[in-house]
């Protein structure tokens, strides 16, 4: 999937907005609600958010609140949708580095920057890029992290030569579901990540990719 589709595939923050910022407190501000939305889905799940909840954690009024966003949901989602621009941004970058010569270095790559916002983004382990709110058509064949394997795997074929077909993806889309649960189980009961989790998570994507990316 080229990075536009996946662009406009994911739930951006603009989408969910009553009206964008367009002053610099205004920007501010609704930073603010983000992160506070964020350290509550932290400490107590993305279910019991509330916008109250939100408008308490900013030092705002619930009228700031709607005034950005119309409900609870909407919050989610553009929460959800910074994490997912980050996430894909961090991808990026990390892929583009010229020390990452192999499809097994990518990969590695991907899963260090998963592990990285499971230890930098509050919220991030549990509410993740979406999936668990995505209120897209039932119908439609894709995810929000099938459409990061696509694009994952269109990035590997820029910067190392794999292929980029179908299967490919299908195969990463595999391996990101099995990072994301064992780097979740690894962050169940520390903040830092259980390092023998994340151990066996890595050795698990890079078994699970070898028969779809090794020549």
């Amino acid at each position: 999937m080229p990075l536009t589709d996946l662009t406009e595939a994911r739930p951006s923050i603009s989408a969910q907005l009553r009206n964008e910022p367009v002053q610099a407190r205004s920007t501010a501000r609704l930073t603010a609600l983000l992160d506070a939305a964020a350290a509550a889905v932290h400490d107590l799940g993305f279910e019991r958010l509330t916008t109250a909840m939100v408008a308490e954690r900013a030092g705002a009024s619930i009228g700031t609140v709607y005034r950005y966003f119309p409900d609870r949901i909407a919050v989610l989602q553009a929460l959800a949708g910074r994490n997912l621009e980050r996430v894909v941004a961090r991808i990026q970058a990390a892929l583009a580095d010229e020390s990452v010569t192999t499809w097994q270095q990518g990969a590695d790559a991907v899963f260090d920057v998963w592990v990285e916002a499971f230890r930098t983004e509050p919220g991030f382990s549990s509410l993740r890029t979406g999936d668990v709110i995505d209120l897209r058509p039932a119908v439609s064949p894709t995810t929000f992290n099938s459409d990061i394997a696509a694009t994952v795997v269109a990035l590997l074929a820029k910067r190392v030569g794999t292929p980029d077909t179908s299967a490919e993806v299908f195969a990463f889309e595999n391996a990101i579901e099995v990072m994301d649960a064992l780097i979740a189980r690894a962050f169940a009961r520390s903040d830092s990540g259980d390092e023998s989790f994340l151990a066996t998570g890595r050795a698990i994507v890079q078994a699970q990719l070898a028969p779809s990316f090794t020549s």
